[in-house]
C-alpha cells in the first residue's frame, strides 16, 4: 500500500465536463486530486455546432452560469451545461490550465490524445527540479455527460487500485492491461519526471 496518499490530477480541454466529473467522483472518494484544461480558453457549446461560447479561463464557474443563464435559460437547462457548471461550481471557483500549475502529482490522467501530448509535452519542456517521476495516463473520454460519467468512475476504479498497490511502478501496466481487457479501451502512458 502507498505510504502517502495518491496525488492525481485530471486534464482535459476545458476543465469544464469530463475532467470535472472525474474530480467530483475522486473527491468523493477521499483521494486527492486537481483538475484542469488545456486550451488557451474555455469553449462551450453555443447557439450553433460552429459557434462555441467562449470564456478566458480566469473566468468563474459562477459567471459563466450567470451568462448563460441570461442568454438562453432554455437552451442551456436542456444541453445539460448549466448543470455542469453547477456541479462545477461546488467543486472550485473556476477552471484552471495545466500550463500554470507547478503542484507535483504521481499520477496525471488526461481524457484525450491531443491533451495527453499537450500535458507531456509541457511537463518535458519544464527544467527538472527533484527527479520524481509521474505516470501521465491517457484514456480517451468522449465529451458528452454520460461518457465524462464512465470515464471518471474507470478513473476511480485504477486510482483506488493503484492506492492499494506495494510498488505502483511495478503495477501499474499490468492494471493498464487489466482495465484495457474490461473497458475495451486503450490507455497511453508515460513517465515523465519533475
Amino acid at each position: 500500500m502507498l505510504s502517502s496518499p495518491l496525488r492525481v490530477a485530471v486534464v482535459c480541454v476545458s476543465n469544464v465536463n469530463r475532467s470535472m466529473e472525474a474530480h467530483s467522483i475522486l473527491r468523493r472518494k477521499g483521494l486527492s486530486v486537481r483538475s484542469f484544461g488545456t486550451e488557451s480558453h474555455v469553449r462551450l457549446p453555443g447557439p450553433r455546432p460552429n459557434r462555441p461560447v467562449v470564456y478566458d479561463f480566469a473566468t468563474t464557474y459562477k459567471e459563466m452560469y450567470n451568462d448563460l443563464l441570461r442568454k438562453d435559460r432554455e437552451r442551456y437547462t436542456r444541453n445539460g451545461i448549466l448543470h455542469i457548471l453547477g456541479r462545477n461550481e461546488r467543486i472550485k471557483a473556476g477552471p484552471e490550465r495545466f500550463q500554470e500549475c507547478t503542484d507535483f502529482f504521481d499520477v496525471i490522467f488526461t481524457c484525450e490524445e491531443s491533451v495527453y501530448d499537450t500535458v507531456v509535452e509541457d511537463l518535458c519542456s519544464r527544467e527538472q527540479q527533484t527527479f520524481q517521476p509521474v505516470h501521465v495516463i491517457n484514456m480517451d473520454i468522449q465529451d458528452t455527460l454520460e461518457d465524462a460519467t464512465l470515464g471518471a468512475f474507470l478513473i476511480c476504479e485504477i486510482c483506488q487500485c493503484l492506492q492499494q498497490s506495494d510498488d505502483m511502478e511495478d503495477d501499474l501496466e499490468e492494471l493498464l492491461l487489466q482495465m484495457e481487457e474490461k473497458a475495451g479501451k486503450s490507455f497511453l502512458h508515460t513517465i515523465c519526471f519533475y
